[in-house]
């Protein structure tokens, strides 16, 4: 998950996220009725129909399931929640079906169809894999805020204050009750969908945020859940984004530690860790240090401002891959040189455009800044090079953004007896594997694997998919096998501007 910047644009999560649950609470209110024993199709009549050319993958089905934004006005305004489903490929396929949630908080994950569609072929081959956009993402009424689409200079990847007056002019613009925007709501919706499209129990699978969704699921209608994936685990009671620092020091270190363990990375590159400090020491400057970036696009050369937060946040966002985290020290090395423009180009590919960030807020605003404070965030960030920007740009953002209200003991460890599949990348800079542990304390029929060399996402590592597949068929963790991860390792350290090999350039 980003800093909340006028450059803020979130691909994660990022937060994901970069980026939960409660025990014994009962469904909502206004919860769909149905019998998650049904079998796909036994809905009355199910909404799925060809997809418009460009929405979805070729052959998939697509649906809009109308919702009641306010679940205590089911009279009053209407959000159509857009669905895309790509059917199991064999004639007789499993009866249940696996649904995907996306992080951010505010990706949409519609978006994912064709990227998870090809990544897990053998569970593509024998169930459906559902995709609905969460209210306030993606088709689902995208909660967005124009002046986040203002132009701006190559330093689109440097963080740019926002004010309140941002905030209150975007709230205007939205036809929507924010307030009606947290995870509570949104995973009701979700089971109206799966009743309405006829399936019974379904397999979940979420990633960041996505796993946070996935819990409040799992708590809301137990019922529903044949077996959960929780990659990344962003727990309820987490405390966005006071951890960050912490977590991101942790990921830093680790890379640091794994170049001077590597024999070229430590000849080409000495003293990595105290490169890091001069170069944060040096743009430690108040008015911030002005440097020259070329433009990613145009060529053209460009001074801007670049504060040491700036250049924190992009390492920060580095480190959310480890393919990148491999091109760190050459960046950092360009840095000190004076050449920064490999450092701000990057963050662009990283941050990336689709993060819905009035939705990320209305989940954020209610389900974590009011449980942390000012205090909580310096000391999280002591003995870090990081610090608490985010929590405090939030926490400005969070002081206009209406506010849902959580359904009593929200934030308690979820506890359920349902099968989980916990997955955690050794090198996560913001879901590490200690918040994996976390959750796997209260969930008994839950098995937690760190993946070697993975940081946040793990699904395109190894033999993930196939450890992913083996848990779904099994709808057990118990018996997994995971001694294939042990052969996973992080990339190489790029050595030169075209690869990891300094004598061939390779």
């Amino acid at each position: 998950m980003p800093p909340l910047t006028r450059s803020t644009k979130l691909g994660l999560a990022g937060a994901g996220i970069g980026l939960a649950v409660l025990a014994g609470c009962s469904q909502g209110p206004d919860a769909a009725d149905g019998d998650p024993d049904e079998g796909p199709g036994e809905a009355a009549e199910s909404p799925l129909g060809p997809c418009s050319p460009g929405d979805a993958p070729e052959g998939a089905l697509c649906a809009t399931v109308e919702v009641p934004e306010d679940r205590g006005n089911p009279d009053g305004r209407r959000v159509g929640l857009q669905v895309v489903v790509l059917a199991a490929e064999e004639a007789n396929p499993e009866p249940d079906p696996i649904f995907f949630l996306a992080g951010g908080p505010g990706q949409a994950a519609t978006d994912l169809a064709p990227l998870l569609g090809a990544a897990l072929p053998e569970l593509r081959r024998r169930r459906d894999f559902v995709f609905v956009d969460q209210r306030g993402t993606g088709g689902s009424n995208r909660l967005h805020c124009d002046f986040l689409d203002e132009p701006l200079s190559p330093s689109d990847s440097v963080p740019e204050d926002v004010t309140e007056a941002d905030w209150r002019g975007c709230l205007e613009e939205l036809d929507a009750s924010p307030e009606h925007y947290a995870t509570p709501d949104a995973m009701d919706d979700l089971e109206e969908v799966r009743v309405a499209l006829g399936y019974g129990p379904i397999n979940l699978w979420g990633g960041s945020y996505g796993t946070r969704a996935a819990a409040v699921f799992l708590r809301r209608h137990p019922e529903s859940v044949r077996s959960a994936i929780l990659d990344g685990v962003a727990p309820v009671d987490m405390g966005i984004p006071v951890s960050f620092p912490e977590d991101a020091q942790r990921a830093l270190t680790l890379m640091i530690e794994a170049c001077e363990a590597d024999a070229d990375c430590r000849t080409r590159f000495p003293d990595l860790g105290e490169s890091v400090a001069e170069l944060l020491r040096r743009m430690d400057e108040d008015p911030p240090r002005r440097v020259s970036v070329r433009h990613p696009r145009t060529g053209d050369w460009e001074e801007i401002p670049l504060p040491r937060s700036g250049v924190a946040a992009v390492l920060r966002a580095v480190l959310y891959s480890p393919q990148l985290a491999s091109l760190a020290p050459l960046m950092i090395e360009s840095a000190l040189d004076g050449d920064f423009g490999p450092l701000v180009t990057v963050a662009d590919p990283v941050t990336g455009p689709g993060l819905a960030i009035g939705m990320f807020l209305s989940v954020l605003c209610a389900e974590d800044i009011p449980f942390v404070n000012a205090g909580d965030a310096a000391r999280a960030a002591e003995e870090t090079v990081f610090d608490a920007v985010m929590f405090e740009q939030m926490v400005e953002a969070c002081s206009v953004w209406p506010r849902a209200e959580l359904p009593p003991g929200y934030r308690e460890p979820v506890a359920s007896e349902a099968p989980v599949l916990i997955l955690s990348g050794e090198l996560d800079p913001v879901t590490p594997p200690r918040w994996g542990e976390h959750a796997a304390a209260t969930l008994p029929n839950a098995r937690h694997f760190v993946v070697p060399g993975a940081a946040h996402g793990t699904l395109s590592f190894g033999c993930v998919p196939e450890l992913i597949g083996a848990f779904i068929d099994a709808g057990d963790a118990s018996g997994l096998d995971a001694e294939c991860l042990d052969a996973i390792r992080r990339p190489p350290f790029w050595l030169t501007g075209t690869g990891p090999d300094a004598e061939s350039g390779s």
